[in-house]
Formats: structure tokens, sequence, C-alpha cells
């Protein structure tokens, strides 16, 4: 029965085996080795110097316990020429390479590996060719000689060597220095001619590497430029601030890894911040690329993956905010309330989107910093108006230079948690470019059940918007797609109204405007007629942001009157309607319906745009002609269109209405609406376009103090229309006493303050007919068919943004 410790000799049938993880051991060579693997320990322990082992090679170094099919099949019998422990259960061995064998089976793996071994031999199937090729070899290897081992020189000018060619390029492979598998390839070449071609190759591929290499770094040389030198240079000096404790950049990296471990990354993040990490690591502090992937991860660490704030829902407490922050706007804060008081009973934060629409300065922005004081949460505004570019939204891909994520992301940064009170204000505003459309990269923030896992392109991680508190503002919700709107819990803003207005003024516009120019309650008051004034006279304006300029207007000049007195006394100043000139100078506004229409042929109409509602003139003049209809303001398709069902109908109802006939045969009628630099266009100026037409051709003059909207069917139908409460408002800032008003518009009334309604008197009408008869005057006793109904324009005209309606 064969022993189980190895026998100093000879080459035996079965024998211990040490599995190589790296490198091939090869006959007529000697390597010296680390051991560590508790096997691999365990057969050094049972050996001694002079006995022999067999050397195999492992095809996949990271396999720990190698079986017959991990391993290559040819192996070598090794000397042992020296073996010396470097540390507890760690070794180094010396080894001779002898002869190859072929593995036949592994027999035993505890303690240490052993194998049954079947010595191979060489074939030599070109002896003339084997010789040859081997002089060659040598004298290939005589040209790169200084750059061998001492040992290889050694074993290549030995007798032994030089007169056996299977051995000169076994000991060549082993000096070339070559990686792993290429050195299996020669030890498993049984054919000495086979193997010596093999080897030319491989030498020949090393010393084509080493020119190449030697090529590109004498181009790099050449092409080292001063800041390339700056570069090593800096390098230099940061190798120095290592060696002396001062390395700021492994401080700085450092602190990043610090603060990915403290942002509670969700899973798939930290897998990607590591990997970023590894690869930032690996590079030289001067590429350009680290930079880049330092700003990623900075971004990624100082996202509030689980970051929230602290959200406290008392409904009597934001109600109580919203009344201290805004005066007026009942039925909007009543909404408001109504989507909080779901949210705290369902405990859960997605539901509508909420939209505040209305006119500049009525209070959209500041009410969302007031819903996000109310709850604690914080409050963050992105301004989306002139976006043209998906990637605004989005972000930019990091692949481009200067790549920045999407407003969102950035928004969210600063919040710096993830449930934040997030205005995007101006969502009407959105343009589309080239580069795609933002509002379409919007349609996945705003829906709940997909912002969830957001994917901005900059930041390629899902992160979860389903806790953010979005509201968004517009002016208008015409141009949005309908998408988007159904998307969003739309909640109109009208305006205020004077008494509103005056209350606003007095409470939270003057202290704001005092406290900006440094001056105190008492250096300067207002009186109520003065702001009434102020707010009649010299603004006319849905919101209040023009009424905020005159008060800083008059704060400016109070300044300066101040800082100009030389007595030193504190001055009190209690500023009176009759002192506005003097600080605002002329009245910018004034009552101009009376004098528009005392002559026939101009009524007043209402309007509405995004800015708010006004009202407007309607023109008519008629000269000796041949039936021309001329039509001019700047009017859209549907505004003239109106104009001309208005004419058809009179014409058709002429003998009703009191007119002659045919007008039409020699005259030209001329319909006109002033400020004509503004287009203007929509289908409810028609009954105040018919009402002028008729006061025209019948000489009798529309009442001062009446104003008028609707639209009008060639069989004399009054239709209802849009904006009611907003036009009802225009007309109570304009001094109008009367409105008529299509009577299907009656319930439309509920929405505007009582104290509005109280000021004014509303006429409902169905036919063409109603309307002549509660807007036009008794005839006047001169005609006036040849004079043109047409006044000089005020500064007071209607003030309409351009495609919207009358």
């Amino acid at each position: 029965m064969p022993s189980r410790n190895p026998e100093p000799g000879k080459p035996q049938a079965s024998v211990p085996l040490l599995p190589l993880r790296n490198g091939v051991l090869f006959p007529g060579t000697i390597i010296t080795l680390p051991v560590g693997r508790e096997r691999s320990v365990a057969l050094l322990k049972a050996i001694q110097a002079g006995h022999i082992i067999g050397v195999g090679v492992q095809r996949d170094r990271r396999t720990e316990n190698p079986g017959i099919a991990d391993l290559l099949p040819i192996a070598t019998y090794a000397r042992v020429r020296h073996i010396a422990a470097t540390a507890p259960e760690q070794y180094r061995v010396v080894l001779e390479g002898l002869s190859r064998f072929r593995i036949e089976a592994i027999v035993s793996s505890e303690p240490f590996w052993r194998v049954n071994a079947a010595p191979v031999d060489e074939i030599i199937t070109e002896v003339a060719a084997a010789s040859a090729l081997a002089e060659a070899l040598l004298e290939r290897v005589r040209q790169v000689a200084p750059s061998l081992s001492e040992e290889a020189q050694k074993a290549l000018s030995a007798q032994e060597t030089r007169h056996n060619p299977g051995m000169v390029a076994d000991v060549v492979a082993s000096a070339l220095g070559l990686p792993s598998d290429k050195e299996a390839e020669v030890l498993v070449a049984l054919d000495i001619a086979e193997r010596l071609r093999l080897v030319h190759r491989l030498i020949a591929e090393a010393q084509a590497m080493a020119e190449i290499r030697s090529k590109i770094g004498q181009e790099v040389q050449r092409e080292l430029t001063k800041g390339q030198r700056e570069v090593l240079l800096r390098q230099q000096l940061k190798a120095i601030q290592k060696e002396l404790g001062e390395d700021e950049s492994q401080d700085d990296l450092e602190g990043l890894k610090k603060k990915l471990d403290e942002a509670s990354l969700p899973e798939e993040a930290r897998k990607v911040a590591d990997r970023e990490l590894h690869r930032m690591q690996g590079m030289s502090p001067g590429q350009p690329e680290q930079h880049v992937i330092r700003t990623y991860l900075e971004l990624i660490s100082e996202l509030p993956w689980s970051k929230r704030a602290e959200v406290k829902i008392d409904i009597n407490e934001v109600a109580k905010k919203l009344d201290e922050d805004h005066y007026g706007l009942v039925d909007v804060k009543k909404r408001i309330l109504e989507h909080l008081a779901v949210t705290q009973r369902t405990k859960n934060s997605k539901g509508a989107i909420l939209c505040f629409v209305g006119p500049p300065g009525v209070g959209k922005t500041s009410l969302g910093q007031s819903i996000a004081d109310a709850t604690g949460r914080p409050f963050v505004r992105t301004a989306l108006g002139g976006i043209r570019d998906e990637a605004e939204v989005r972000g930019h891909r990091r692949t481009y230079v200067g790549a920045l994520p999407g407003r969102i992301i950035a928004a969210l940064r600063n919040a710096k948690v993830k449930n934040p009170v997030l205005l995007l204000d101006e969502v009407d505003k959105l343009g589309q470019g080239w580069m795609g459309s933002p509002e379409s990269a919007l349609l996945e923030v705003l829906d709940p059940e997909q912002n969830k896992a957001f994917n901005d392109h900059y930041l390629e991680l899902p992160f979860d918007l389903s806790e953010v508190f979005f509201i968004c503002t517009a002016n208008s919700v015409d141009n949005l797609a309908p998408a988007m709107r159904d998307r969003l819990e739309i909640i109109e803003l009208q305006g205020y109204t004077s008494d509103e207005k005056l209350h606003i003024a007095r409470n939270h516009l003057i202290p704001k405007r005092l406290e900006e120019h440094g001056l105190t309650p008492n250096e300067l008051t207002f009186t109520d007629d003065a702001l009434s004034a102020c707010i009649a006279d010299y603004t006319r304006e849905a919101g209040v942001r023009q009424l905020t300029r005159e008060l800083t207007k008059v704060c400016r000049v109070v300044t300066l009157d101040l800082a100009r007195a030389t007595d030193g006394k504190t001055q009190n100043i209690n500023v009176t309607a009759s002192d506005l000139h003097r600080y605002l100078g002329k009245e910018k506004f004034f009552n101009e319906a009376a004098e528009r229409t005392s002559l026939p042929g101009v009524a007043t109409g209402l309007s509405w745009s995004p800015a708010g509602g006004d009202i407007l003139f309607i023109e008519c003049s008629r000269m000796p002609g041949k039936g021309n209809i001329e039509i001019t303001g700047q009017l859209g398709d549907v505004m003239k269109e109106s104009a001309r069902a208005a004419l058809t109908y009179i014409r058709s109802h002429a003998a009703e209405l009191g007119i002659e006939t045919k007008f039409l045969e020699t005259q030209d009628v001329h319909i006109h609406v002033p400020a004509g630099a503004i287009p203007k266009d929509g289908p409810s100026a028609g009954v105040t376009i018919f009402t002028a037409l008729a006061s025209l051709l019948s000489n009798r003059r529309v009442r001062g103090d009446t104003a008028m909207t609707g639209e009008c069917t060639l069989r004399g139908h009054v239709l209802p229309v849009g904006g009611i409460k907003t036009k009802v408002l225009a007309a109570h800032r304009a001094g109008i006493a009367r409105l008529i008003l299509p009577a299907k518009n009656r319930r439309d009334l509920d929405e505007v303050p009582e104290v509005v309604q109280s000021a004014l008197e509303f006429i409902f009408v169905d036919d063409m007919g109603q309307v002549l008869n509660a807007a036009l005057e008794p005839a006047v006793s001169q005609p006036v068919e040849s004079s043109p109904a047409v006044l000089p324009l005020t500064t007071a005209h209607a003030v309409q943004e351009p495609g919207h309606m009358a």
C-alpha cells in the first residue's frame, strides 16, 4: 500500500498536488510561491526539502476547492528546494520543475490534494525543425538578454538546456512573464516543434507590444504641454501632502462616503453610488471625469430619499393662517381646506393637484406659501414661464458637458425633504421647442399614479414624488393641453372688489411698504378716502400689484421729504385724497363711459383676458358709399363674424327697429374697436356690436351707465357667455351702474360678491329686442347720420391680452 507521505527521489504514481491560482511551473525552471490555502499549507507541513510533488494549474483562479474539471490536464513534477514560514499559516516555498505528467484522477482532497499521475512523453515529429527553431529562439533571446532574469540566463546557457529543444521553449516561456492563459498553452503543448513555434509567436507579440508602448511613451513625452506638466506637478504635490498627512482629496472622499452613508439610500441608488465611488477612487484627481462623478455623487447624497418634514394638519389653524394672509377669496380657501381635510382623513398625500388660475396680483403664489407655513412643510417655488426644453423638467443626460438635473429634482434638493409644498409657477407659459415639450414632461410629474418612480435623465434613478404637495399657478388654462387639465383641480381667483382692495391695502400692503422704506406707522398714514381714490383713479386691475406700486411710490416720496427735512423733527404725514396728485401725479383712469357714448353709434361692452376683466367700446360710423362694410381694431375671425351676424339681423328686422331698409345701398358702414394694437376675439361682443349698430342707424344714444355682454344669433337670440364674475367686477371698477347680461347667466351671479351685486343693476335678456329696450335712449332731435360717431381715444381704453375673448 503506497505511503501517504511523498518520498524523496523520483516521480510517484500517486503524488500530492499543489494547485496554483496564477502562473505555471515549467520543467527546468525554478519559482518561489507564497502559500496560504488551508490544504496547501497542510501539504507543506507534511513534506520537506527534496520531496517530489505535483504542481497543477487552475482554470479559474477564483475556485477555492478545485475538482478534476477545474485543473489543466497537464501538470509538472517539482522538487521542493526550500520551505519557510512567513506568518502563522503562511509559507513561502521554492520549487524546481522536473517534467510533465498527466492528471488521471483526484485520489483525495483531505488533508491535502493527492492525484494519480501518469508520465507523458514529449513528441518530436520534426527533429531538424525542432533543433533549428530552438537555435533561432536562443539567438532571438540573446538580443533581449538584458531584460531576462539572472536565473533565466543561467538556465539558457546550461549545456543540458542547449541540447534539449523542449526545455529551451519552457525556459523562454517562463522568462517572458506571459499571462497565465498563454503560459498554460505552452505547458499543454506536447509536440516540441509546435511548442517552439508557439513561443516564437508569443515573444514576437511581446516585442511588438513593447515597441508600441515605447512609441506611445515617446509621443506622449513630445506632446507634454505646460498644462500637463502642471497636472503632474499637482499629483506630485498631492503625493507629498499624503506623506505629510495633508491629503485633502482623501479627506474629501471620506466626507463624500460619509454623506452617502447618512443619506439612507434605496438599494438601487446605493449600488449606483458604490459603483461610481469605486470608479472615482481609481482616477487621478486631475481627470475631468472625476469632477463629473463627484458632482453626481453629491447630488445623490443631498437628495431627500427618506427625509420628511413633520406635517401637522390642523384645519382650524390652516383656516386661521389663510385668513391672516389673504382677505376675501372665500371659495378658494374653502376648496383648499376641503383638500387638506381629505388628506388628513385618508392619511394619504396622493390626490388632486391644485391649480390656482387667475389674473396677476390676486395672491396665487402667496396662497402656496400660506399652505406650507400652516402645515409645516418647506415651500419651494419653481418658475416655469418661458421654458421651451423638456430637459428643464427631466434634466440633461450626463453624457453632455455641463449637464444638470431637472428643475423638479433641483427643487427637492433645495427643500431637503421629500414632502414639501412645490409651487409650479406659470404652467400656462410653457413653450415648445425642437428639444421636446416641457408640458408633456410634466404629465408624469403631476400624475399621482406615475410620479412615485419619476426618472430624471441626469439622476437616472427612480425618485418618489408621491409625497410632494404640488400646486400650480396660471393666468389661463386655455393654452394647456387636455391631458394636463385633466390632472389639475382648477380653482379660479377672479379678482378683488374695491372694498376688498381697501382692506388688503390697509392691513397687508401698507405695513409691508412702511417696513421696506424704514417708516413707522406714525410717520405716514393714509385716509380711507385716499386709498379709495388711489384704487379707483390710479389702478384698474383685478389684483393688487399696481396698487402696491402706487403705495410704494408714495412711500418713496415721503422718505425723500423726511431725508431733506432740516429741522430734525419727526413729521407725521397723513395722505388724503386731495394729496394724491402730489405723490402720484395726474389721475390715470376715470369714468369715460358716459362721455364715449354721448353720440349714437357707441356701446360699452365687457371683455375678459388672463390679466382680468375690463370694458371696451364698440364704435360705428356710416358715410356715403356703395354698401361696403369695414371692420377694424385687429379683430379675430370670431369677432368679425359676430359683427356680420349683427348687421344681418338689423337688415332683416330694419322695419321693426325703425331703420331705413335700404340704408346699405347708398352708405358704407365702419365698425371699429379702439386699442387697435391689441388683438381681440370672441363671440361675447355680439350683443355690444348689435347695440352700437342699432344706435347708429336709429339715431338713438346708448345709456352711458350701461355695459353689456352676450352672443347674438341671426334669429335674435342672446346666448350665454363665460367669465361673468370677472366682467362684472371689471364693470364695477369702471363705475358702470347697469349691466345687460344673457338670462342664462343669471346663475353665475352666485359667484359675485354681495357688495358688488348690491351696487349694480342687472338686466337679463333673451332676445335683441329686450337689449335695445334696456340700452337705448329716445332718439335725438338732430340727425347725425353723416357724422362719424368716433371720439378721441383716452388712456382709459380697454386693455386685453392678445388672442383672448371679448
